[in-house]
């Protein structure tokens, strides 16, 4: 399909704008058989009209699909791993962590989803436009990082889930291979159209949601205990332990390759940008949609953390029995911290051999899903920043195969010690997380790009807040695992000089950041205001 030329013009135009122009004149956009374009289908949602401003559930159900495929990356296995240990370690204490990370998160995949609204570009090309080749370059290696280590926690949680519920005849390294190559066949499910491919993602979402629901029931958690672990955001007693358990939910949850991932998702529905009724239509659709995943993500996530809440973390004698049980099969002692893999074996010791298969299967759709949507992130990102200009097939080996290569390396040498890796990978997200956070903010708030659209001053303040603390508590875990680092000279150089690079381009960005709002301050863009809609006063609480 041809997409048109009109979807890559933004709704408001500059003098300056040389990029769009040249989109529009013959460049990336232009308008023939060839053409370039970095949409994963083929085809787009047509949204229904029914003549009216006012709430429509049918409209709603054409909306509904990207937010959901995003929220997969809220369920990846390292959350999941989180997860469990955050319950094994706090009890209930840290259920509100896991609330505000995905309240964070609703926030950011809302500007992520506007951004691809409004312009008709993802966060990837944005980025392309918007920054020099040098910066933009480094930026890219980045995000890539971000993808490989989100990729390889996805790739080793699905070989578990083949491990486990193979009663370990399958090894990690061959789960790896099956994983790579059932990827690729789900990866063409969108040749069927993209509502098969939404629909077999929703399937996903919903054994996870059955399996994990029902590893809840098993363990009947305390209701009471539950609610107060939402309600009350503190963490009396705990120790440095638990806090670090804390910091390793905000890491987990909030991805970087996940905002790139939801604006490049957005544009699969048909939006006319040049009516701002309808943009403003489908921002409002869009952000609701995304609630409602987001809600989904969240009650398995709390169905994980209060499976072993109530059922690892007391000390009675049935619980330390399953635990002496559980290590001697795997034989580790029982001081080891329980991972995705022990995790499954413990429940298989505590509930019955069922609950364990259970939790393999939950398990393989979190890897097996999260994998896909990985996939399509990698070749977004790469497609954005680098315009490759390859037949689709091509782009997604390649994606492919950067992320899967250091895995299954990983597999073969580790072994059996291969979840061991998931901390190191966290760690190694928390770092990239500034290279999504700091775009996705600069270009949300500014009038040359978002037009009316752009942040007001009151939720640049506020966003720009909750993303400095975020950050934050990303380099406090980040701290305390370079505390671990072998104390020898070449640990240190090595240490400082990626450090010098890493706070040059994060202070690059900023400064960007900086400057393009000054320059709105001093040269504000005069905007064409057309009638309201019903869903008006929604839009004014976050744009100008």
């Amino acid at each position: 399909m041809n997409t048109v030329n009109e979807d890559r013009v933004p709704l408001v135009k500059h003098s300056s704008d040389s990029d769009y122009e040249s989109d529009v004149t013959g460049g990336v956009g232009a308008g023939n058989e060839d053409e370039f374009t970095t949409d994963f289908v083929n085809d787009k949602i047509t949204v229904p009209d029914n003549g009216s401003d006012s709430f429509s559930w049918r409209k709603l159900w054409a909306f509904t699909g990207p937010g959901f495929l995003m929220s997969i990356a809220y369920l990846d296995p390292g959350n999941i791993e989180s997860d469990l240990q955050a319950g094994a370690a706090a009890n209930y204490k840290l259920l509100w962590v896991l609330l505000f990370s995905t309240f964070m998160g609703l926030l950011l995949q809302r500007l992520s989803a506007r951004l691809g609204v409004v312009t008709g570009k993802h966060l990837a090309e944005v980025c392309y436009d918007e920054y020099p080749r040098t910066p933009r370059l480094f930026l890219w290696i980045m995000v890539e990082v971000a993808i490989i280590g989100s990729d390889m926690q996805e790739v080793i949680g699905t070989a578990i889930a083949y491990q486990l519920l193979s009663n370990g005849a399958i090894p990690l390294w061959a789960g790896t291979l099956i994983t790579v190559c059932d990827t690729f066949i789900f990866l063409f499910l969108d040749k069927y159209g993209l509502r098969k491919l939404e629909a077999f993602f929703g399937f996903l979402i919903a054994v996870m949601a059955i399996t994990f629901g029902a590893e809840f029931g098993i363990a009947q958690p305390n209701t009471s205990k539950l609610i107060q672990g939402l309600m009350i955001p503190w963490c009396a007693g705990c120790s440095s332990f638990v806090i670090k358990q804390a910091v390793g939910i905000v890491g987990a949850v909030i991805m970087p390759h996940n905002l790139y991932l939801h604006s490049a998702l957005v544009r699969s529905r048909e939006v006319n940008r040049k009516d701002h009724v309808k943009v403003k239509e489908a921002n409002f659709y869009f952000f609701i949609e995304a609630i409602f995943a987001l809600s989904a993500s969240f009650l398995v996530n709390m169905f994980v953390v209060a499976v072993f809440a109530e059922g690892y973390f007391p000390k009675t004698e049935k619980i330390e029995s399953c635990k002496a049980r559980t290590w001697n099969t795997i034989g580790k002692d029982n001081t080891s911290s329980i991972d995705l893999h022990s995790a499954g074996i413990f429940l298989d010791n505590c509930y019955g051999k069922y609950a364990g298969y259970i939790w393999g299967i939950g398990l393989l759709a979190a890897g097996q899903s999260s994998t896909m949507t990985g996939t399509y992130s990698g070749q977004f990102v790469m497609e954005g920043f680098l315009l490759l200009k390859w037949p689709r097939w091509m782009r997604v080996l390649f994606t492919r195969l950067i992320a899967i290569g250091p895995t299954l390396s990983l597999a073969i040498i580790s072994g059996a010690n291969f979840s061991g890796w998931n901390e190191m990978l966290n760690v190694l997200q928390s770092l990239q997380l500034p290279f999504a956070l700091i775009p996705i903010l600069t270009f949300a708030s500014s009038n040359k790009i978002m037009g009316q659209y752009a942040m007001n001053r009151f939720s640049c303040v506020l966003l720009w807040s909750l993303a400095v603390l975020v950050m934050g508590i990303n380099s406090y875990f980040v701290i305390i695992y370079i505390q671990k680092i072998p104390r020898v000279w070449y640990a240190y150089i090595g240490a400082v000089a990626m450090g010098t690079f890493y706070m040059s381009l994060i202070i690059y960005l900023v400064t960007k950041a900086v400057g393009s709002r000054a320059r709105d301050q001093l040269a504000p863009v005069e905007i064409e205001m057309q009638p309201g809609s019903a869903f008006a006063e929604y839009d004014d609480m976050f744009a100008e």
